[in-house]
């Protein structure tokens, strides 16, 4: 374990260097991420406004004003994409370096996304946590949330962050085949921005997408911690949910090991 931890460490340091370098990028990225959690928050605010329940799916509306912000927290730590870097490195050719070094290279791309999650969460991520959790205390008068709950939300987020960056490399293994995956890869963060929960609740759908939302991985990237967070998983329900993320991890992890071999045996570098 202490030598993977030497290996892989670099690739994570690297990366929020990286990162640190260049601040003009991100902070542009921070700027149109919460201007898009801004248009979300009013336009469910207008929507709570419009309608004659108190409960829009279960959710009230101090409630939904929590799970916006939330969403942001999560998706920004636990929605980094490594299918574009796969990507870079098929059509550079760098990807042929990755199969003589004594790495895997996977556990590279998680390494490098790694680093990428905690700049994403020590610069913009942990301030907005603390802002609407100050938020919800003093102003929408919601008890503050416990420790046990934070632990549980953690546990929760580390796992999705497994699950989202295992099935972006799967998704990513497409590359091998198309070369270019510019437009794959907008269509992907468009139907997961859906899937995941991030635009709409999931507890707003009709209850049979929701049992089958239950059987894919999605609903664990997003959606599965930010409910744990509002308190809304208890007890057989919480493990449940808990062991779902587990399993797709599990899974993912499986199904990489075999399209990684498939790819491989296909791939032909020219030139030296």
């Amino acid at each position: 374990m202490k030598k993977k931890l030497k290996i892989y460490l670099p690739f994570a340091l690297n990366e929020l260097k990286r990162q640190l370098a260049y601040k003009g990028a991100f902070y542009l990225f921070i700027f149109i991420s919460l201007f898009g959690t801004f248009i979300s928050y009013y336009l469910w605010m207008a929507i709570y406004g419009s309608s004659s329940s108190a409960t829009i799916g279960n959710m009230s509306q101090q409630e939904m004003i929590v799970y916006v912000f939330m969403v942001y927290v999560t998706s920004s730590v636990v929605t980094i994409s490594i299918s574009d870097w796969v990507s870079d490195d098929v059509v550079k050719g760098t990807v042929a370096m990755n199969l003589i070094k004594p790495i895997d290279y996977r556990a590279s791309l998680i390494s490098r996304a790694l680093g990428n999650a905690t700049y994403r969460f020590l610069a913009p991520a942990v301030f907005v946590w603390i802002g609407i959790e100050i938020y919800k205390v003093t102003v929408l008068k919601l008890p503050m949330v416990s420790i046990q709950t934070v632990l549980l939300y953690v546990l929760s987020c580390i796992l999705s962050f497994l699950i989202f960056v295992l099935f972006d490399f799967c998704f990513g293994m497409i590359a091998f085949f198309t070369t270019y995956i510019f437009g794959l890869l907008m269509a992907k963060e468009a139907l997961l921005s859906f899937l995941t929960g991030q635009l709409i609740p999931i507890s707003l759908f009709p209850l049979g997408i929701q049992k089958v939302f239950d059987y894919l991985p999605f609903s664990s990237m997003i959606y599965t911690p930010v409910m744990i967070y509002l308190g809304k998983y208890t007890g057989q329900e919480l493990l449940f949910v808990l062991t779902r993320q587990l399993v797709w991890v599990i899974l993912l992890y499986l199904l990489g090991n075999v399209i990684w071999k498939m790819v491989t045996k296909r791939l032909v570098v020219l030139g030296g």
